[in-house]
């Protein structure tokens, strides 16, 4: 028997022995009745026995000891930690009054390692133990730093009540590293009150409101009051009043002053994508924030909570349609007969426990810890202080990772090719979509003018291409590559889903603002899938995302504009499924001329039959089915990749005066390209390209890890541009028509009898179909080779021109050896580089024809192009590939 059952035991046989002795005592004459015992109330200021906690005085004490004892440094096998841990957790506390902190930081991984009985407890009875953690911090910054642990108020009203002229300020503890970890949907009733991490993105957050704490209370009736109130999830007022002399159960007011408040905030946040099963919804859940943790999450984090499960009233649950809580509790108790049961029995199963489902779970977050690794911190585009945050950067690696981004960095003039040969390692070729890519991860760098307005870094890429090009392959690797990315598909989301809608908060009634694909995906990328299906009304709707980089909102009473500071990644298919070549960029995709200016490269992809490309692409395959990961050998790794961008970002790089004027060389010959010659109705060069090339510059120099944009830099820049903007032109190169024939000095009877005569001589010949049709039409890139060859020739010419024959005598002994081995008539051949000639000259405008020292407005109204044999001189706004 155990000292409690004797002391029960012993106080029973008193008990007993006393109800004996009153039976023998004589009772009273009938006459004089004893009087009715008095019923004495409960005087709270009597001294009452209060429970002691003794377990959670001994963890607390054990806590204490922790704080104070444990050294960090004295287990270097622990992990690289950041600045704010590198030092005790004492030193911590000291420093909580510089900073003017309230949160104690801990690693559970050092409380382990200090004692596991400890961490065991506080994991295994979070709930029930924190109030005690808190109060072990609070002793220690009362013993440490005893000037922190008050906060001083003013003289006056309060004096009357505290002489001292201060009070308590509250302290709380925050773990981080814990190794438990529940997914959203795995979240059940036995997990309530224990130390566990969650994780999920986040995609609604409420404003910071205040939330009581302790609340000081004063009695209407007669004035006493009461300090200290615990509040628990709601507002909870004293059950009685301490007075002796008063009963006052409800009468209270709330002294604000004298009461403690703290930062409060609601985060909702929903299920990670690889965690949900096949064909469900992905759940959510709301966080509960508190204190210092208070927006450290933004809507479209990727965001580790560390914290306990809770239980709160389900107000949504509570409240019907148009009525309220007290309304319906009326309702139910009007039907309630006199012995106060119900008049209504049950119904079914849908009457049944009905009015017990007005709660739900929840999350008290204590911990905010934004990316679900390491390398997914936040990858801020342009940071305040660019050294301090690499400084910052490089303190949280480890030696060895150090080493590696030292490697990569010294590679200088490979690194770029290499980075780009490590993305998306599954996918063949297409280097140059991958530099892209490269660049759009790296972004360019943020500014803002004088008069407050931002010009945007992001770069915004489009890829365009025939269907099975691995467009939505690289789609899918960015938004796995990097944290901050939102996938989307074009046909599938709306004007609203992409940038905000304005939405009824269930609890408050309130209209809120839910963030759209654009804002979840702020200073990160979002990629939007078949954006070609794309609705005209909902492609206008991100036309100020793409370039001011904000979303201006006026509904339902609010006028507010949003960042989205973003840049898109989009995939879309030609108008007619597969690109034809025998028309323009422009023409190919579904897309208005605005939103083409916007984005900075296009990158067109083709699925060409090529028995060589073709049998590369399948073996790739193929290995990639049978070996996996072994198959793919990129040059660095992901983790490899992800340090180094991470790293190359802090880097703000600068025009040089060599860079700023081969700028405006290359701008100024795109827009001369894009009025005549190849690239005319190609594409529309703006203003727009020539930031454009300003942006990949800067992403090249971060590339290289450089401060200062050199020459080279905007070569390669200009060089992506012209291939995204120029990559495809027409199919065939029509070399006569109704005009040229005209020009020539056939009539249309003399052109048809000639049609008639080819086709004639096309029954009667083995392969006269082509040699006929390449008279009158020429590959586009035969076409090229051709006009660069005869371009280049008249150029080399020193007294400034050459004569049209002998400028096609050249071409015929240049393409001598081709004629031989291809078995073509020199003839022909003479007959269709004239005929290229005559079309540089007349439509290209190429050449220049002189006759006579004049001009191409020759005597007698015949130009000079139609002399048996002109001069030809090049044009003078004429740029050509080289020139590039």
């Amino acid at each position: 028997m155990d000292s409690t059952d004797f002391v029960n035991s012993e106080h029973d046989l008193t008990s007993r022995m006393d109800a004996a002795s009153l039976a023998d005592t004589p009772r009273a004459p009938p006459e004089t009745p004893a009087p009715m015992p008095r019923y004495t109330p409960f005087e709270p200021t009597r001294q009452v026995a209060k429970v002691r906690d003794e377990t959670a005085e001994k963890i607390r004490m054990d806590f204490e000891e922790f704080i104070e004892s444990f050294d960090q440094s004295a287990h270097p096998d622990q992990a690289t930690r950041s600045s704010q841990q590198s030092t005790t957790y004492l030193q911590q506390l000291k420093m909580l009054h510089n900073f003017g902190g309230h949160t104690l930081f801990i690693d559970y991984q050092d409380v382990m390692m200090h004692d596991q009985v400890l961490a065991g407890a506080i994991e295994d009875q979070y709930y029930r133990f924190l109030p005690y953690l808190r109060r072990a911090v609070q002793n220690m910054v009362w013993k440490h730093s005893p000037s922190y642990a008050y906060i001083n108020t003013t003289e006056g009203a309060l004096s009357n009540v505290r002489p001292t002229g201060s009070m308590s300020r509250e302290f709380s503890v925050a773990f981080h590293n814990v190794p438990s970890y529940e997914g959203i949907r795995d979240l059940r009733m036995s997990r309530l009150g224990k130390l566990m991490t969650i994780s999920g993105t986040v995609t609604r957050t409420s404003e910071v409101r205040p939330e009581l704490v302790q609340g000081t209370f004063i009695c209407k009736d007669c004035g006493t009051k009461m300090d200290d109130v615990d509040q628990q999830f709601k507002y909870t007022e004293p059950l009685m009043c301490q007075s002796p002399t008063c009963g006052n159960r409800s009468n209270w007011d709330l002294n604000i002053e004298q009461s403690k408040f703290i930062d409060w905030q609601r985060v909702r946040i929903q299920e990670n994508p690889n965690e949900i099963p096949t064909g469900s919804m992905p759940r959510t859940m709301d966080v509960i924030l508190r204190g210092e943790v208070v927006e450290k999450a933004k809507a479209g984090d990727k965001a580790r909570f560390t914290g306990m499960l809770i239980v709160v009233p389900d107000v949504s649950q509570l409240r019907g349609a148009g009525t309220s809580v007290q309304t319906e509790r009326e309702t139910q108790d009007r039907n309630r007969g006199k012995d106060g049961f119900s008049n209504q029995g049950i119904t079914g199963l849908k009457a049944l426990g009905v009015g017990d489902l007005t709660y739900k779970l929840a999350f008290l977050g204590g911990m905010v810890q934004i990316g679900e690794t390491k390398n997914d911190a936040t990858m801020d585009r342009d940071p305040d202080d660019h050294e301090m945050e690499r400084q910052k950067f490089l303190d949280a690696l480890e030696q060895e990772e150090i080493d590696e981004l030292r490697d990569m960095v010294n590679m200088e003039g490979q690194i770029y090719n290499k980075l780009a040969l490590s993305i998306a390692p599954a996918v063949f070729g297409h280097h140059t979509v991958k530099q892209g890519l490269l660049l759009q991860m790296m972004g360019g760098v943020h500014k803002t003018t004088p008069e407050g307005i931002n010009l945007r870094g992001d770069i915004n890429v489009c890829i365009v291409g025939d269907p099975s090009t691995s467009k939505s392959q690289f789609l899918k690797y960015v938004c796995g590559f990097l944290p901050r990315t939102v996938y989307t598909s074009g046909k599938a989301s709306s004007a609203a889903g992409l940038t905000a809608s304005v939405v009824k908060d269930e609890e408050t009634g309130e209209f809120t603002i839910e963030a759209g694909a654009l804002m979840l995906a702020d200073n990160g990328i979002c990629a939007i899938d078949e954006f070609d299906k794309m609705d005209l009304k909902d492609q206008v709707a991100i036309h100020e995302a793409m370039e001011q980089q904000t979303i201006s909102i006026a509904k339902a009473g609010i006028q507010a504009t949003l960042n989205a500071r973003t840049s898109i990644l989009a995939a879309a298919n030609p108008v007619n499924g597969r690109y034809n070549k025998k028309l323009t960029l422009r023409q190919n995709v579904a897309m208005s001329p605005p939103i083409m200016s916007r984005f900075d490269l296009f990158f067109v992809v083709l699925d060409e039959c090529d028995e060589t490309t073709d049998y590369q692409i399948a073996r790739h395959i193929v290995n990639v089915h049978r070996y996996r990961d072994e198959a793919l050998q990129p040059q660095y790794n992901t983790e490899q990749v992800q340090r180094y961008i991470q790293y190359a970002r802090t880097f703000k790089p600068k025009l040089s005066v060599e860079a700023m004027r081969l700028l405006s060389e290359k701008y100024r010959d795109l827009r001369q390209m894009d009025s005549q010659g190849s690239g005319k109705n190609s594409y529309r060069i703006t203003v727009r390209q020539l930031e454009s090339m300003i942006r990949l510059s800067e992403a090249l120099a971060r590339v290289h890890c450089s401060d200062i944009i050199i020459e080279d830099y905007v070569k390669e820049a200009s060089r992506l541009l012209h291939s995204s903007i120029l990559t495809v032109e027409k199919d065939r190169i029509d070399l006569e028509d109704e005009n040229e024939l005209d020009a020539a000095g056939l009539t249309a009877e003399e052109a048809a009898m000639i049609e008639a005569e080819e086709s004639n001589a096309m029954d009667e010949s083995t392969h006269p179909a082509a040699q006929i049709d390449r008279k009158r039409r020429m590959d586009y890139e035969e076409f090229e080779r051709a006009k660069e060859l005869l371009v280049s020739r008249v150029r080399r010419t020193d007294d400034g021109g050459i004569h049209q024959d002998d400028l096609v005598m050249w071409y015929l002994e240049t393409i001598e050896q081709d004629i031989i081995e291809q078995q073509l008539n020199p003839e022909e051949e003479e007959l269709i580089i004239r005929k290229v000639i005559r079309r540089l000259t007349k439509k290209d405008q190429v050449f220049l024809a002189i006759d006579s020292g004049l001009s191409s407005s020759a005597a007698e109204g015949v130009s000079a192009a139609d002399k048996p044999n002109p001069l030809l001189v090049v044009h003078p706004s004429y740029i050509s590939i080289e020139d590039l």
